[in-house]
């Protein structure tokens, strides 16, 4: 049964397979007054945005095996006017620009806190203060990036990128599966 004080609450979609993240996030946003639901996969995700209009969503970019990309998706052709932030251990400018163009409103690297994803639902214009590195980015996160940028244009097929880069789907799928290596 709903009460009223929920309906002032504005909602937020958490969808994350990380079942111990979630339980952590999920109090920590209620706390800051946020009627959180809660979903460990995309389909799941998508039966809870259907039947409840979220105004928020907290989204993963890896979700089990799943894209959190296609959510992000998803929740804009329900309401463009939904907030969403990508949140993401494997993070990549490829990912990031998808994320964007698709209507997520943010896109953070776990681990991220509380305070640190409200302030990103609620922020509406860029940083300019941003600080920009002096150093470039390494070979190996070069190439990172270049991986996923050749699956993001394969939609997150792995064998047909593996065919665009000439290389085994194994030996993909075991360069994915690492975390990025910091610049």
């Amino acid at each position: 049964m709903t009460t009223v004080e929920e309906l002032d609450k504005p909602r937020l979609l958490l969808v994350d397979d990380d079942k111990t993240f979630c339980k952590v996030l999920k109090s920590a946003l209620e706390k800051r007054d946020y009627d959180v639901l809660v979903a460990y996969d995309v389909a799941s995700g998508i039966t809870l945005a259907e039947q409840n209009f979220p105004e928020y969503a907290v989204i993963d970019l890896r979700i089990g095996l799943e894209s959190g990309l296609e959510l992000v998706k998803k929740l804009i052709s329900l309401d463009n006017n939904t907030r969403i932030v990508m949140l993401t251990g494997f993070a990549s400018i490829a990912t990031a620009v998808e994320a964007i163009k698709l209507g997520a409103t943010h896109y953070l690297t776990k681990p991220a806190n509380a305070d640190e994803i409200v302030t990103a639902l609620l922020k509406n214009e860029g940083d300019t203060s941003t600080t920009i590195s002096d150093v470039p980015l390494s070979v190996k996160r070069l190439e990172w990036e270049h991986l996923q940028k050749v699956l993001m244009q394969h939609e997150g097929n792995i064998s047909a990128a593996a065919r665009a880069l000439n290389m085994h789907r194994r030996s993909l799928q075991r360069k994915l599966d690492k975390h990025p290596v910091q610049s």
